[in-house]
This record gives C-alpha cells, sequence and structure tokens, in this order.
C-alpha cells in the first residue's frame, strides 16, 4: 500500500472550518496520521470539519473507525464531520457498511461549506456583497439614481431611500458563476418561483451559472435545507425579496 499526504487549511465564510486535504490510502498504517490530525484540530478548538477524498483509492475499515470514533465527540461539541467528493470505489464500500447513515456525504465542497454556513445563521447573499468595495457598490447606487423614474416610482417618492438600499445591497454586481450553490439556486428561484426541480436544474446547468450540473434528488434535498423544497414556499421567498 502506498502512503498518505494530509494538509489542512481554514475554509468558510468564517474560516472556522477546517477542510482536510487527504492523498493516498487511509488504512492500517496510515489511519493513526489522520487521527493524528483531526486530534490536532479538535484541540484548537475547530469542530465543523471537512475531509476532501478525492484523491483516496482506499479506505480500510480501521480507517472509516477514525471518523466514526470521533463524530460522536465532535457533534456534542455543536460540530460536524463531512465527507466530499469521495471515488466511486470509496464510496461504494461507504454505502455497503452503511457508513452513510452516521456520516455526511456531498458531491462538491462548495454544499459542504454552504451547509456549515448556512447551519450557524449566515447568510451568504450578504457575505457575498461585503466582499464588493464601496468604490463598485457605489456605481450601482449611482445607476439606479440616475435611471429615468417610472409613474409609480414618482408616486413613492418618500420611499426612495428604501429603495436605494435595498438595491445596493442585495444586486451587486457579481459574477454569478462564483456564488455558492445554495445562492444559485435562490437567484434562479426569484426569476420565476414556479418553476418546477426539472427547470430549476436546466437553469443551473447554463453559462450564467457555471454549468452547474445537479439531479433532482440532490437538488431537492438541498431545497429541503434551504425550507424551499414546495411551490408554495418559494412563491413566500420570493414575496419577500
Amino acid at each position: 500500500m502506498e502512503g498518505i499526504e494530509i494538509s489542512v487549511t481554514n475554509v468558510g465564510t468564517r474560516r472556522d472550518i477546517a477542510l482536510f486535504r487527504v492523498k493516498g490510502y487511509i488504512d492500517t498504517q496510515t489511519c493513526t496520521e489522520m487521527l493524528g490530525k483531526i486530534t490536532s484540530v479538535l484541540q484548537q478548538g475547530t469542530f465543523h470539519l471537512i475531509v476532501d477524498m478525492g484523491q483516496v483509492h482506499y479506505v480500510s475499515s480501521a480507517g472509516w473507525g477514525v471518523f466514526v470514533g470521533e463524530i460522536k465527540g465532535i457533534r456534542e461539541n455543536g460540530g460536524d464531520l463531512k465527507i466530499v467528493e469521495m471515488t466511486p470505489e470509496v464510496y461504494d464500500v461507504f454505502e455497503m457498511l452503511e457508513f452513510n447513515r452516521i456520516l455526511e456525504y456531498y458531491d462538491s465542497l462548495e454544499e459542504a461549506i454552504d451547509d456549515f454556513d448556512l447551519s450557524i445563521g449566515l447568510d451568504l447573499t450578504k457575505s457575498v456583497a461585503q466582499a464588493y468595495t464601496p468604490a463598485e457598490l457605489s456605481t450601482v447606487e449611482v445607476a439606479v439614481l440616475d435611471a429615468p423614474k417610472s409613474a409609480a416610482a414618482r408616486m413613492r417618492e418618500g420611499e426612495g431611500a428604501r429603495t436605494k438600499t435595498r438595491t445596493t445591497f442585495t444586486r451587486p454586481k457579481i459574477d454569478e458563476r462564483l456564488l455558492p450553490l445554495n445562492e444559485k439556486i435562490k437567484a434562479v428561484i426569484l426569476e420565476d418561483p414556479t418553476q418546477g426541480l426539472n427547470k430549476i436544474c436546466q437553469a443551473l446547468n447554463t453559462e450564467r451559472f457555471g454549468f452547474v450540473k445537479i439531479n433532482w434528488w440532490k437538488l431537492y434535498q438541498t431545497l429541503r435545507k434551504l425550507n424551499l423544497n414546495t411551490e408554495e414556499k418559494r412563491f413566500r421567498f420570493y414575496r419577500s425579496r
């Protein structure tokens, strides 16, 4: 068997998620190194963990035992350990041994990070907006103020300040291909809340959103986490914006 390479970085909106990028094999010879890395992070007070296994070729029962053995203590401290991007061979064993009943798995790193950020109540749209400079936001604001006013807008002259603030904050000029998956889904819903799952999947798989490929079941699970899994809920979300 080959060895193992492990790197640890911090990710997420608040950089409070420990991302383990693992390469090689997690077996009886290397699982102690994996456990040591996890223990070190936990001792530093970080309990949001993601293990990227996109370059892991084999995981023995001892390797899986490292994750399962730590998961109870991690969750008791308000955290979780999520697995992402397993190869088909590793995933087959993961499912066969029913570790999918204990550990959460995500197809992409982006989804796992989003789930952690949402779990602590972060508004990812605001996080993206705040990443832009005041100059960029001022450009959007000027464009809105200089636009010709409709008759309805003139009747709502007293609401001008509120409208300006809303537009400046929620509609920055950003590349929608860089948005987290959850925000891409919300953007599709805000354009037409009556779209079904297939239509939302088709909208995501376009150049505008970076050709995101997601099956209807995975989309449904994501919508359920966002509390947008019915047309009624999506319409309420649409009206609230």
